[in-house]
């Protein structure tokens, strides 16, 4: 059944308030591969955004097979919803001053805010190997009251 325009804006209403959620990728064998990511959601592109390393496993199956899905769910479990999309992936941190970077402080600051030392994030992105996964949502479901 489609959802219709009122549910879904009740389903991304959760967005407002949560920044956690639980991501899930295709391993290579199509069984999921769970991982718990702090996200943030852009509502006038649609377009969620976390950080995370080159060569973690959700990288991995993301190159192989960009599905991916987004978990959420209130404190109390009184109400949850998944957000599905296709990601794209920045490049990888190669320097503090490059694009992947420029993103990757634009990510923090949306999550976490102002961070006390900027020089010392973009060094530690650059060599950690960080990147930005992103995702426009394509569907949503779930069940929050009155949805």
């Amino acid at each position: 059944m489609p959802q219709n325009d009122d549910a879904r804006d009740r389903t991304l209403s959760l967005l407002d308030d949560i920044s956690r959620g639980v991501l899930v990728t295709l391993k290579k064998d199509g069984r999921p591969q769970l991982s718990n990511v702090d996200f943030t959601y852009d509502p006038e592109k649609g377009v969620i955004r976390f950080s995370t390393t080159d060569g973690r496993a959700k990288v991995r199956n993301l190159r192989r097979d960009p599905r991916i899905s987004l978990h959420v769910t209130t404190a109390n479990g009184g109400a949850y919803a998944v957000f599905e999309g296709t990601a794209t992936l920045s490049e990888v941190a190669a320097a503090p001053d490059d694009e992947a970077v420029e993103e990757l402080v634009d990510v923090y600051r949306a999550v976490q805010g102002e961070h006390p030392d900027w020089d010392e994030y973009r060094t530690v992105m650059v060599e950690d190997g960080r990147l930005v996964v992103r995702f426009a949502i394509d569907h949503s479901y779930g069940w929050v009251p009155g949805a």
